[in-house]
């Protein structure tokens, strides 16, 4: 069955530009009513939405789809509200959140001001848990909704320059590991998206010749598969040029220490073993990690557990 969004509503944010109008114009192309968010500068909760969001609103229903521009800034709790609540009068239901809106202040850790860590933390993190708030009583009332987190490399693997995006970055993927198990009998699903795109925010950070590679509509693609009903739940999706693939964070087997041999020293002896994969697994939640190590330590105690 091929994946559509007929009869659904979607919010995308920072859509004006880039990845989210990229991720917008196929929303609607696709037959969802959409919520092109892009911070329009009424920082007083004004309202207001930017030039970018009118243009593509325009784009959607010129070509017969319908949508609407806001101009919520992310970062602000009433803002989004009053954004949520618009769309709700207008459309009566949330369906779709991709959570997109960022924005980049670079510079290694120890030039980088309080100003330049709060606005990065303020808009990725606060900025998605606050859009995820909003519509959450929504989805679990209607029993569906689709969360897409957007994550990065940076903060999965770390980049030179980016401590604060990066923190943010990796502090989404930890919002999503609990939100994915508290909306699980809602049928409200929430993965991750790690794009690599040529996009305002990398223009400077790249050759032309790679960016010309890096197409924003390359990960689209990826992205409505995670906000379809075809969505899998708690998955980290890697995108860009044309590749797809997928982050999973696996435990190694470990080892047991008796307690005479708890030391230092005998962690430095036993790394090797303590750091081999070749048993992992992936663990479903925090309770998961806690059952093993318990069992562990009974099994070497002689303790049976039920």
């Amino acid at each position: 069955m091929s994946i559509n969004f007929e009869g659904r509503v979607a919010i995308v944010t920072g859509a004006g530009n880039g990845l989210g109008k990229c991720h917008a114009l196929e929303l609607a192309r696709l037959g969802a009513k959409v919520v092109v968010n892009d911070f329009g500068g009424a920082r007083d909760g004004s309202g207001g939405s930017s030039e970018a969001a009118e243009k593509v609103v325009a784009e959607i229903t010129a070509a017969g789809g319908e949508a609407m521009a806001d101009g919520a800034d992310v970062a602000n709790r009433e803002q989004v509200q009053a954004m949520v609540q618009a769309v709700m009068d207008k459309w009566g239901r949330i369906d779709v959140l991709i959570n997109n809106a960022g924005i980049l202040r670079d510079k290694s850790f120890v030039k980088m001001s309080d100003d330049e860590w709060d606005k990065v933390v303020a808009v990725h993190l606060t900025g998605s848990a606050n859009c995820s708030r909003a519509v959450w009583p929504i989805m679990r009332d209607q029993g569906y909704g689709r969360i897409v987190m957007t994550t990065s490399t940076s903060g999965l693997y770390g980049n030179f320059g980016q401590a604060n995006y990066g923190a943010a970055k990796m502090a989404v993927a930890g919002l999503m590991n609990t939100l994915c198990l508290e909306g699980g009998k809602y049928d409200i699903k929430v993965n991750c998206i790690a794009p690599t795109a040529a996009t305002r925010m990398t223009e400077d950070l790249m050759p032309k010749e790679v960016l010309a590679l890096l197409e924003p509509s390359e990960i689209t693609p990826a992205v409505l598969f995670l906000a379809s009903d075809q969505a899998p739940n708690r998955r980290i999706v890697l995108a860009g040029a044309g590749c797809y693939a997928m982050v999973r964070l696996m435990e190694s087997d470990g080892i047991y220490l008796d307690e005479s041999e708890r030391t230092p020293d005998a962690i430095a002896a036993h790394f090797d073993q303590l750091s081999d994969m070749s048993n992992a697994k992936e663990m479903q939640n925090g309770g998961d990690h806690v059952s093993k190590i318990l069992t562990k330590a009974a099994h070497a105690k002689g303790i049976k557990l039920n």
